[in-house]
């Protein structure tokens, strides 16, 4: 198994843990809500955490699964205006938006990192009941980015090695198409 392989098959890994985690926290964020329902009207002693932590859970479960949902196909596509191309042209469509989406998700790392850096160095708290640090909260915007940034670089890769193979299949005994 060469290097490239070991890489890709850890950047896997790293995407399923994340989904695993997003798991978890829907769980946890379920029964929490749940609990804080019933001792709020049963016996009117609501949790006081339960709603902040079910906003930044809110905020944490797209950014940890977006790159293994990209990973699968499952972000919506154009479909029906898609399908209706060659499969040479589907394959340089899905490489061009692939590279743009790629570029978006860089800038999100990027300034994501930047943003999370700051609020890290200032100290900032937020000023709510539990007085999380902001840098947590948000530490996930540059993570989930720069996971869903790979991703598309590989599946640019992999559309590109489709737009290749179609690119051979429609050429004539000359090497014409």
């Amino acid at each position: 198994m060469n290097l490239l392989n070991k890489v890709a098959n850890i950047f896997d890994r790293t995407i399923d843990v994340a989904t695993l985690l997003a798991g978890i926290l829907i769980i946890f964020m379920m029964l929490s809500v749940g609990a804080d329902v019933v001792l709020r009207y049963f016996l009117g002693r609501p949790i006081g955490w339960v709603k902040e932590v079910a906003e930044y859970i809110l905020l944490y479960i797209p950014f940890l699964v977006a790159a293994w949902v990209l990973r699968r196909e499952g972000h919506v596509k154009m479909d029906f205006v898609l399908t209706r191309f060659s499969p040479k042209t589907q394959s340089m469509v899905n490489v061009i938006t692939s590279l743009i989406s790629a570029i978006i998700c860089f800038l999100l790392t990027w300034y994501g990192v930047k943003t999370t850096w700051y609020f890290f160095q200032v100290g900032y708290v937020t000023p709510t009941v539990l007085r999380v640090p902001k840098f947590i909260i948000i530490a996930v915007i540059f993570v989930g980015s720069f996971l869903l940034f790979i991703q598309f670089l590989r599946r640019a890769y992999s559309y590109l090695g489709e737009l290749g193979r179609n690119s051979k299949r429609g050429r004539g005994a000359y090497g014409k198409a």
